[in-house]
């Protein structure tokens, strides 16, 4: 049910956060406060803390909410446990359909129900998330229409192209946030995923690993227009990176840029920090872009 996967999405990601201390110990949850920050009513937002609850995650005190658990941090090497329920399956089938260009750009949610054996719910669902990172619209009057947004390398090389220049340049603001909490947040991952999490984890997990350490990086500009484009962009070039399989030696020289990135900013070298920047990205696509042109055999970067 459309519900139920709702619930489970809310689940992977409250987990997640607990499991590489974004969420720490004593940290209070309300179903009010998760419904807010998932943009969703409270009743599935209270049926995913129960689950957390159940599953040993949280504490709930009567009155008072759900609790994170000592004992529910794990380390990261054993997230592998968890599943990725990032998008339901009829998403990724839509995706992967106007990728190998199965479905014409114009779209009825009859032609979609018909297709994918779905609901009205749930192709409803599936084109507003589509909509959300920019890869359909609805028409004027009547229909659907699929977007050729990062579709292809080309386009996912524009916004390659387009984070090598906002990226060093929120590194040089004078408005930024020199927040450590945040920064040796940041390091200590990249170092877990050196010391073996790379070879072990989930590869959905190491790419939104990769994704978290750009946005948080670029949230500590104290501009929020940095932030938002980026995680605009990084939505968008999810369509063409969900085919793939992840390159895990890749992922050793990004996930050690990564760190170098971290400590020059804890120094204060910020352009020092600016200048490995555009070259971590700008390698980044050059490594990917040979692979990315064998359009059913892809690989996926974390990055």
């Amino acid at each position: 049910m459309a519900s139920s996967a709702l619930v489970q999405r809310i689940v992977f990601e409250i987990k997640q956060k607990i499991q590489v201390a974004e969420l720490k110990a004593g940290a209070h949850l309300s179903a009010q406060k998760v419904a807010d920050s998932f943009h969703v009513s409270r009743s599935p937002a209270r049926e995913a803390l129960q689950e957390l609850a159940e599953g040993g995650y949280l504490e709930q005190v009567p009155n008072r909410g759900f609790f994170v658990r000592e004992s529910s941090k794990t380390s990261v090497g054993h997230i592998d446990e968890v599943t990725s329920l990032e998008e339901p399956p009829e998403y990724y089938r839509l995706s992967e359909d106007w990728l190998n260009d199965a479905i014409p750009a114009d779209v009825t949610e009859k032609f979609l129900r018909d297709r994918y054996g779905l609901t009205k719910f749930q192709v409803v669902d599936i084109l507003n998330r589509a909509a959300k990172v920019g890869w359909a619209e609805p028409k004027p009057g009547y229909g659907w229409r699929l977007l050729a947004v990062a579709k292809t390398p080309e386009t996912l090389e524009q916004i390659y192209n387009v984070r090598a220049l906002i990226e060093p340049a929120a590194l040089l603001e004078a408005s930024y946030q020199y927040d450590l909490g945040v920064l040796r947040r940041l390091k200590a991952e990249q170092r877990e995923l050196l010391d073996g999490g790379i070879d072990t984890l989930p590869a959905d997990f190491l790419l939104r690993s990769g994704i978290r350490f750009h946005e948080e990086l670029i949230k500590l500009s104290g501009n929020p227009l940095y932030h938002m484009i980026l995680v605009q962009m990084n939505n968008m070039r999810r369509l063409l990176e969900y085919r793939s399989m992840i390159d895990r030696k890749r992922l050793y020289k990004q996930c050690s840029e990564h760190l170098q990135m971290v400590e020059l900013v804890e120094q204060g070298k910020n352009l020092e920090a600016a200048h490995l920047m555009k070259q971590h990205l700008t390698g980044s696509f050059a490594r990917k872009s040979p692979i990315l042109e064998l359009r059913t055999k892809g690989s996926k970067s974390s990055d």
